[in-house]
């Protein structure tokens, strides 16, 4: 298992070594592992193309060192706490020995059945054991594993499921979701009336819900375990052969198929667990991504179980029964690492600190966030009220395409900024670029945040268009992969993100990220959340566009604005006043909870019609509100 870094002197120096020679640093990490056969190089690799490869003409099987790797040392020690979506139902404790035997049967399920190395299994399931189980069981095979969020609709599972060309569905008969019962079977049958490739559909039972079973096609998971022939012996993978296709949503409105490959995201994942989060044996971590993010896929079922970690797996949503839920987990298993997203935060923030204060905590060691720059107000309050200004925070800024966290403190070991993702990992090469693509030296400096040197887990293709991947990521500055993040490396060389690149709004020659202003807004007391995108103005270029949730109040509308504004001045300045405040129910969210900041550009912008497809959204129905009230 990887050893991580002790102190912040040896950051210092292992950061300066693994870039003066990353190959032998890599290589390093890799040896840690267990290997069927030792890769003869350790990179090839060129941005223009793109190519790269990692640890070449080495074979291994993922599981391996997830499963088998952990049964000589600690077979008994827990892998997965399971907590069901109702508090009041019994979890399930499953050990590294109880999840190597099911991963086998279900391996053996999937062999049954004819799906081979290289096949495509789309996996859209609920948050329950048998999910991690089918994803780990798919790699001990070879089938290269593609999870679809179940909560998508039919029509984006389709999509997903014919750009992979899948051969089988692994689904549930329904799912739990707060008050919610949901029909998983009865949406993945109305998928595949277009869905040609896929021969076989495996359905494990959850609400127990009568649902329609294909003759041929549909079999019941429970059923078909009792008739498997475990697979003892797994397959041996290239290091280069994809793990996995993960979709992502792209400006043409086609989700991208994210490949990642097997070799490189392993080490990567163990790697960045093991240093970002400082886990020692005996804590306890709690994730709580859902498996069909990147999030999941890395940092709840790859990284930590590569790590030999014993971590939580939640069924439900973090205000069921109420919201305190997160904070009842967290006692109830005693989490020494916690690891969520600013939307989630902030959400639980609204709910008034009354709700924490029934709980200790003092069980937490390490916060973590994810998914998007946490603002400065939602970081003090995780600090102080679920922290106790005890536990380190790390902000950890990656990618879906980088499979891993690239910039991140080290918890515990990184000194903090709140806002601030920190230094690069080992072996992250980042350079700031000017809009011609000029590297940005030294420090206080801000520009478009790029790599200049691969790591292992970077995004290898986009799943049947490799011309897409080259375009999104290689193209815009040569030899250089290209984040579409803008970026501020201060005085000290700390990173701070200020969004993507196409939200830096240009207000009469200034430039103001958007996470900036919305900072200044968040700030007034009424204020859940906002977003900022910038519309066309006829004075100032860009004027500034605020879409803002407010907690309920008997201010008038106009008074919220007023002292939204009093807000922003009193952080910014009266240059970054957003010209049009609209006050609204909610946000456009993907289910990662990113915002589309696309569609409400284009409210902004007055396009009302031209918005593209919403389905897919969190909350499809807010759009249409926005648009009433659009100004």
């Amino acid at each position: 298992m990887i050893k991580p870094i002790q102190s912040f002197e040896e950051y210092t120096a292992t950061y300066a070594s693994s870039i003066s020679d990353p190959e032998a640093y890599w290589a390093s990490q890799a040896d840690q592992f267990v290997w069927k056969k030792k890769w003869t190089k350790t990179l090839e690799w060129n941005f223009t193309e793109p190519s790269v490869k990692w640890f070449l003409n080495g074979k291994l099987n993922i599981t391996e060192n997830i499963l088998d790797r952990h049964l000589k040392v600690s077979p008994d020690k827990v892998a997965l706490y399971w907590e069901a979506n109702n508090p009041d139902e019994q979890g399930k404790a499953i050990s590294y020995k109880e999840l190597y035997e099911q991963v086998c049967l279900f391996a053996g399920v999937l062999r049954s059945k004819g799906i081979k190395k290289g096949d495509r299994v789309c996996i859209y399931m609920p948050m329950i054991p048998e999910l991690t189980i089918a994803v780990l069981a798919c790699a001990r095979i070879g089938a290269i594993h593609s999870v679809i969020f179940a909560g998508f609709s039919a029509s984006a599972v389709a999509d997903r499921v014919n750009d992979a060309q899948a051969v089988a569905v692994i689904t549930s008969d329904g799912s739990y979701r707060g008050t919610k019962s949901i029909g998983v079977k009865s949406l993945i049958d109305e998928a595949l009336q277009t869905c040609a490739s896929v021969k076989t559909v495996v359905v494990a039972k959850r609400t127990g819900d009568a649902v329609e079973m294909l003759s041929g096609r549909d079999y019941w998971w429970e059923e078909e375990i009792k008739k498997a022939t475990p697979v003892y012996e797994a397959e041996e993978m290239d290091a280069e052969d994809p793990l996995f296709i993960l979709y992502t949503s792209g400006s043409t409105g086609k989700p991208k198929g994210v490949v990642h490959s097997i070799g490189g995201y392993m080490v990567y994942t163990a790697f960045s667990f093991a240093n970002v989060f400082q886990y020692k044996e005996g804590d306890i971590y709690f994730c709580t991504a859902d498996i069909g993010w990147i999030t999941g896929h890395s940092y709840l079922v790859y990284g930590p179980l590569l790590q030999g970690a014993t971590q939580i797996m939640f069924e439900g949503v973090p205000t069921f029964p109420d919201a305190g839920r997160f904070w009842n987990i967290i006692d109830k298993y005693k989490v020494t690492h916690f690891y969520t997203a600013p939307t989630a935060i902030r959400s639980l923030m609204s709910f008034g600190n009354e709700v924490v204060e029934k709980y200790s905590l003092k069980s937490l060691k390490v916060l973590g966030s994810v998914g998007e720059p946490i603002n400065e107000e939602a970081w003090h309050w995780y600090n102080e009220f679920i922290g106790k200004k005890n536990c380190p925070i790390v902000d950890t800024w990656w990618q879906t395409e980088t499979g891993g966290i690239l910039i991140s403190p080290l918890a515990g070991i990184t000194p903090l900024i709140p806002s601030y993702a920190t230094l690069p990992l080992p072996g992250v090469q980042p350079v700031l670029v000017d809009a011609n693509g000029m590297v940005l030296e030294g420090n206080n400096v801000e520009g478009n945040l790029c790599m200049k040197f691969p790591w292992p887990s970077i995004i290898r293709t986009t799943y049947g268009d490799h011309e897409r991947c080259k375009q999104t990521y290689f193209s815009t500055y040569p030899n250089l992969y290209f984040t579409g993040d803008g970026c501020k490396r201060d005085e000290n060389g700390y990173y701070r993100i200020i969004g993507r690149v196409d939200d830096v709004i240009n207000v009469s020659g200034h430039r103001f990220g958007t996470a900036e202003i919305e900072n200044a807004i968040n700030e007034q007391a009424d204020v859940i959340e906002s977003a900022i995108v910038g519309y066309p103005h006829e004075i100032k270029g860009q004027g500034i566009y605020a879409y803002v949730i407010c907690d309920k109040t008997d201010k008038s509308e106009d008074q919220l604005r007023k002292e939204i504004l009093e807000s922003v001045v009193k952080m910014i300045g009266p240059i970054a006043k957003p010209d049009k405040i609209q006050i609204v129910p909610g946000l456009p969210k993907t289910r990662s909870g990113k915002i589309m900041r696309r569609i409400l550009r284009k409210i902004a912008e007055g396009e009302l019609n031209s918005l593209g497809d919403t389905s897919t959204l969190l909350d499809p129905g807010v759009v249409e509100e926005i648009k009433k009230g659009a100004l």
